[in-house]
Formats: structure tokens, sequence, C-alpha cells
């Protein structure tokens, strides 16, 4: 299928961010929810900030402390073997690889914008920045639905208490109001539908099971946005494929006439992530009409493979204009890049099976 990335890719690198706090470097600035407000382009893209260390055998984990709301740094031995460094991006107990007990890097959401789409500009401050008892670790990943005036911005709030899936909604991209949390932990990549469908809005949310189960992509629905129920399994992995390992949403589902499209991640169990495609019911986006065998993106490019979690294309959001889509997507847990892609070629993929 026609990919045309950008040549200027990565749009935005944590060269191009400035730390919030002193004694802290930026490792990533990707997963963007992506909005079209006045006349730019936002990016509301997950920067991680990691406390540097000036020992080599010294691991920094920073959380913010529940009592005093200060971010604080508890500090790690390599050679402790109580625990296991060997994903980067957490502090795990020894012998326990599905469970963390700190991340090595706090993350928020901050503001990139743009007026043609391709050259962006990175705000001061935060827009999202912790703050409750269930972000301690950090807020990740938004997705941004705008739905008549309103946007409604829905990430993963982070914590010793779990990973669960939370809302705010502005209108404004400067204040906010905090819809709590839609799902309780263990629970990622919530994505909301753009409008309501026979009377109800809908979203999808991926469970993260610790008993058993895969992870698999559900769908809920909600008369309010606030109280969700009427929960369904939606989507599977697929043992032997692409995405055989874990799934979950990306992109905020496009209405066409062949029903809502929807463009998810899929990950293998080495954790190399591609974008596939999911066509919904119009009427009752329960139902799933087709989906794409192969993906339809793959890490192909060095900036998509080397990086801080190389091998991962992870897309959060776009742009549609007519048939085109502007996809803005994050590259190997470090950057972001964007591409165009054209709606009629995704549903051509899709009937292909």
């Amino acid at each position: 299928m026609n990919i045309n990335r950008f040549e200027n890719n990565p749009l935005v690198t944590p060269s191009d961010v400035k730390p919030l706090h002193d004694g802290y470097e930026v490792i990533g600035a990707f997963n963007a929810g992506v909005a079209k407000y006045l006349d730019e382009t936002l990016l509301l893209m997950r920067v991680a900030e990691r406390p540097i260390s000036e020992d080599d055998n010294i691991i920094k984990a920073p959380y913010i402390d529940k009592n005093s709301g200060k971010l604080e740094i508890i500090e790690f031995r390599k050679d402790d073997p109580r625990y296991d460094y060997s994903d980067p991006r957490m502090i795990k107990p020894a012998g326990q690889p599905d469970r963390s007990i700190y991340l090595t890097s706090l993350s928020y959401i901050r503001i990139a914008r743009s007026k043609d789409g391709i050259n962006f500009t990175v705000d001061e401050e935060a827009f999202l920045y912790p703050f409750n008892d269930y972000q301690i670790f950090g807020v990740e990943d938004a997705r941004c639905t705008q739905i008549d005036d309103n946007y409604y911005i829905s990430y993963t709030s982070v914590s010793p208490m779990g990973i669960c899936d939370s809302i705010i909604k502005t209108s404004d991209f400067k204040t906010f109001e905090d819809l709590g949390n839609a799902f309780a932990p263990e629970n990622k990549d919530i994505l909301l539908f753009p409008e309501k469908i026979n009377g109800s809005y809908y979203a999808l949310h991926r469970p993260s099971l610790k008993s058993m189960g895969n992870y698999d992509i559900w769908i809920a629905s909600s008369p309010d946005l606030e109280c969700w129920g009427h929960h369904e399994h939606l989507l599977g992995i697929r043992e032997g494929m692409w995405d055989s390992g874990r799934i979950g949403g990306g992109l905020v589902p496009i209405k066409t006439e062949k029903g809502w499209l929807e463009l998810y991640h899929g990950a293998t169990p080495e954790n190399r992530y591609c974008m596939g495609a999911v066509l919904l019911d119009l009427d009752d986006p329960t139902k799933v009409i087709s989906r794409t065998k192969d993906p339809i993106m793959e890490p192909d490019f060095s900036y998509e493979q080397n990086g801080f979690f190389g091998d991962v294309v992870f897309g959060c959001g776009g742009i549609i204009s007519g048939d085109v889509l502007t996809m803005y997507y994050g590259v190997a847990d470090t950057s972001i890049a964007g591409c165009t892609l054209k709606i009629s070629d995704i549903l051509l993929k899709l009937e292909e099976g």
C-alpha cells in the first residue's frame, strides 16, 4: 500500500523539547493525539523525562509524592539481583516479567503546534501534568476526539495502583475539565468515537489481563461519556501473525460510507509494532465487517527501527481531508513522524482480507 512518509521525518524529536525539570533529560516526544484547532494542527504528545544519573551503575526512578505533590526520585543499583532492568522503560522484580514497580521516566502531555502540519513548535509548559493519585508515575499516550465544540482527550494514567484510562474535556487547549477514570486497571488505549451511534457514545479499550486472556480490543458504550458499560470483546490477537502479541486502538475511528474505519496497532511477542486496520458496522460498531490480514504500515525506516524502544510505529491520531489521511505516529518510543495515506486504499486492503 502506498504510504507517503514526510521527507523531514521525524517531525519532533527529544532534542526539540526543553525539559520541564532541572537535572532531567527528554528521552521521548512521541505517541501524540491530534487535533485541528483554529488554524493549527496540534500534537498532544507524550513527553518522557528521565533523571540524569552521574553513575552508570545507578538507575533513577522518578515519581510524584502523593503527600507533597512534589517530584521525587528513588535510586536502584544495576548490580542488585532483586531487580530486572532488561526493559529500559521500567524496573521489575526479578522473576516477575509482567510486573513493574517503577518507571525510569515520568511522562506528561505537551502540545506541539503547526500552521502547515509539518513544521512544529513545542509549548514551553505542559498541557496535562500528573494531578492525582492515579498518575504519580505519569500520564501517557493521549488520543483526542472532537465532539461538537468540545475536545475529549483520553489518556493512560499510571501509578502503583495500576494503569487505567482517564478522560478530560477542553474547548480551548488551555483549561480542561476532569471526567475521571473511565476504566479501572489494568486498561489502556481508550478511543472515543466522534459521534453518538443510535443514542449512545462508544469507546474502544484494551484490558491488560494478568490472570488469563489476551491483550485484545474491547468496546463499551455510554449515555454521557462518564458512565461506561455493555462491554464486549471486539478484536483478538492472531497467533503466528504480526499482531500475535498484543493489539490496541490507534487512531480515532473514521466514519466512511462502508463503516467505521479503525487503524490499530499490533505487536509480536518480541514487541515489533505495526499498524493494521479493521472496519466496523456503522450502526452497530460491536460488529466487525473486515480486518486486514497484513500490516498496512511496518517499521521500515531507520527512525522507526532505532531509538529508545526500537521497531515501533504507533499511530494515535490524524487529520482527514477528503480521501487523504495525514497520520502522525510515534516511532521507536522516541519521536513523532508523519505520513499521508488514502482512505480508499485502506478500504481496498480491507476487502482483500
